[in-house]
């Protein structure tokens, strides 16, 4: 396929080597320009502004959040862009901005597929996302082998794309939740004289297992916050989009907002940039220790 790619931070740069050792054409664009070397000296071509992505079968875009699809996706970026073209949105944005596009594509000819993944850059490196993806049947179908080449699995929610960004933000609500807990149970077994690797094995080899409590879990005990896999900035992000969806449909979400507060603790301390798992630190420091 003849595929645009918009955004190339490290889980965009991963899903463009994929596509590319697939043997798909790839036009990458984005703000940083050296972010496309990489990908040039592997066979993508470098262009100069969004509109030139903007074009052939479909193109994929994956950026950091709502102010910067805004930015990059505006009125005259579809209006220019060829009738029937696939826009693929991978990234976590709020349900009310999936919502505008759509709208906004439809009444372009252009066909919108919500698309965003499971995954940190690791996974997207080794195409073993989970795509969790929204919008026309047709449109799907036709991005489906680009998927497949991205991703281990595709989960067709429905016909509407912001119920794949609802799906997404409740899924990170639920990792924001677990990484929480983790660091509060931390503090509570240390401070009654407890190992937290100790008090790991046991969980995950029972209740908890799988690689949300075995990964953060032992980054928590170890005390290990750097390099960030998923920062807690946007861990933050994905919380409040979580909050701004549920209050749209007045549902409380009283553990969310736990959560939130407790990143905004964190990124108060200087922390944003660190790993999620510094939420087990932001524990810590609440019990003294």
């Amino acid at each position: 396929m003849d595929i645009g790619f918009i955004g190339l931070g490290e889980m965009g740069v991963a899903m463009v080597q994929n596509m590319l050792k697939a043997g798909h054409t790839v036009r990458v664009w984005n703000r940083s320009p050296q972010r496309a070397e990489p990908l040039a000296a592997a066979g993508a071509r470098v262009v100069s502004s969004p509109a030139e992505a903007f074009s052939g079968d479909a193109v994929f875009s994956m950026l950091a959040d709502d102010a910067a699809l805004r930015a990059v996706i505006d009125a005259q970026l579809l209006e220019h862009a060829p009738r029937g073209l696939i826009h693929v949105n991978m990234a976590t944005i709020s349900v009310a901005l999936a919502e505008e596009l759509a709208h906004a594509h439809a009444l372009r000819g252009l066909h919108y597929v919500a698309a965003p993944v499971l995954g940190r850059p690791d996974v997207a490196a080794a195409g073993k996302l989970t795509i969790v993806a929204g919008g026309p049947a047709e449109a799907i179908d036709r991005v489906q082998p680009v998927f497949d080449v991205i991703g281990q699995k595709t989960w067709r929610i429905g016909s509407l794309p912001q119920q794949a960004n609802v799906m997404k933000l409740a899924a990170n609500f639920m990792l924001a939740a677990a990484v929480e807990t983790l660091g509060e149970a931390a503090s509570l077994v240390t401070g009654h004289g407890v190992a937290m690797q100790d008090f790991l094995d046991v969980i995950t080899a029972g209740l908890f297992p799988g690689p949300v409590y075995q990964g953060y879990g032992k980054m928590i005990a170890e005390r290990r916050y750097e390099p960030a896999l998923f920062k807690a900035r946007l861990g933050l992000k994905d919380v409040r989009l979580a909050l701004a969806a549920a209050d749209a449909v007045s549902t409380p979400l009283p553990v969310a907002s736990v959560v939130r507060d407790s990143l905004i603790e964190a990124i108060a301390h200087g922390d944003g940039e660190k790993d999620f798992a510094v939420l087990g630190q932001v524990s810590a420091r609440r019990a003294g220790r």
